[in-house]
């Protein structure tokens, strides 16, 4: 019998302080912004806004789970893009200053220039425009990059688990050619969507020989690469702590073959650890690119979390996590109003204390928390 690998579990950053009682029904400062019971504010949207796709990797839509037979939503459902802005605008009110269109996959969704055209014409309460940005699995980018920056897109993020195409069409399980999301990843940078990211999901077993011809291939681009860990969202990727492979691991086979020196983040409640190559004389030169770890699991970075999600049929949730989401949709379509919106947003992200990356540590096993659990495919990533 196998034995589990164990893999040290540390918390990236001190827990902030809790927040002093407000008046009741009230959840927001003088400003309008609203914090959680860890004092962490409410700055990042992720919009689903469809739970299809059309891969079907193992660690988001596993095909024996997600085959001919599944149940999608039925498009009646679905928020529609006056909905989806709508509410948008009430995040906007109370924070939020990075909206981020995923799926399922975002450009399956009919239309979706529409939606987010709508999205880039929001400001902030100053006047200020919002970070716009979307994740794709990259197969209908080429076709697709163009009319998204014309519409107001800013920045795109394409998965992309590996340059090999015998590991990517492994990966993705649809025999997809790689060849095709490295078209369109050029069609995005043809057309001003960036600074683009690369993500790289690296599943132990599956694909960590692509992690050094990654970086390679997308040093001296533009393109800035991140290594996420494999994690355990939902409740039907049969994930298993000894299928991660720790940033720690990664960092280590990076610097076997380049120099990498380390950069400080920009913002607070950024996930990446931030690395650029050096130069020819071993300077940190920013113009050969950026590489990123993301150790979603290892390294817990709950205590600065400040990303809430919208589901494709309009419930917010407040963790990858949850198991639950509060109902906006119904609001929405029972005729509450923006204030009454906005308060129910502000009410449930006042009373947030979710914070499951630092309590998975506690855990004395190498299997995901037994329970159901959102798919990703239903919230984004």
């Amino acid at each position: 019998m196998k034995t589990a690998r164990v893999i040290p579990l540390v918390q990236q950053r001190p827990a902030g302080p809790l927040l002093p009682e407000h008046s009741p029904g009230t959840f927001a400062d003088a400003a309008g912004l609203v914090r959680d019971q860890m004092a962490r504010p409410l700055r990042d949207l992720r919009i689903s806004v469809t739970d299809r796709c059309n891969f079907r990797c193992s660690y988001c839509m596993p095909k024996e789970v997600f085959d001919q037979h599944h149940r999608y939503l039925p498009q009646s459902d679905l928020l529609s893009f006056e909905e989806i802005t709508r509410v948008a605008a009430r995040f906007v009110e109370l924070g939020v200053r990075k909206i981020r269109l995923t799926g399922g996959e975002p450009l399956l969704r009919r239309g979706i220039e529409t939606l987010v055209a709508q999205l880039a014409a929001l400001r902030t309460p100053q006047g200020e425009v919002l970070d716009l940005t979307l994740t794709t699995n990259g197969a209908l980018l080429s076709r697709k990059a163009q009319a998204l920056r014309d519409a107001g897109l800013q920045r795109i993020t394409v998965s992309l688990d590996g340059l090999d195409d015998a590991v990517f069409r492994s990966m993705n399980d649809v025999d997809f050619p790689v060849a095709e999301v490295l078209q369109g990843i050029d069609a995005a940078v043809a057309a001003g969507l960036g600074p683009i990211k690369v993500n790289m999901v690296v599943k132990k077993g599956c694909n960590e020989g692509q992690i050094l011809p990654m970086a390679q291939h997308f040093k001296g681009t533009g393109v800035a690469l991140r290594f996420i860990e494999y994690m355990d969202v939902g409740s039907t990727n049969g994930w298993r702590m000894d299928e991660v492979l720790p940033s720690s691991e990664v960092l280590a086979l990076l610097r076997s073959a380049h120099v990498l020196h380390p950069v400080a983040g920009t913002h607070s409640g950024e996930t990446a650890e931030r690395f650029v190559h050096a130069g020819a004389l071993g300077q940190a030169d920013a113009t050969l690119g950026e590489i990123g770890l993301i150790s979603s699991v290892t390294r817990a970075f709950c205590a600065d979390c400040n990303r809430a999600r919208l589901s494709t049929d309009g419930r917010l949730f407040l963790c990858l996590f949850a198991s639950q989401g509060i109902d906006l949709r119904a609001l929405l379509r029972q005729g509450a109003s923006n204030e009454a919106l906005r308060q129910a947003v502000a009410s449930a992200w006042y009373g947030r204390d979710d914070r499951y990356s630092e309590l998975r540590s506690q855990l004395p096993t190498a299997h995901a928390p037994s329970g159901q659990r959102i798919e990703m495919s239903y919230i984004g990533g």
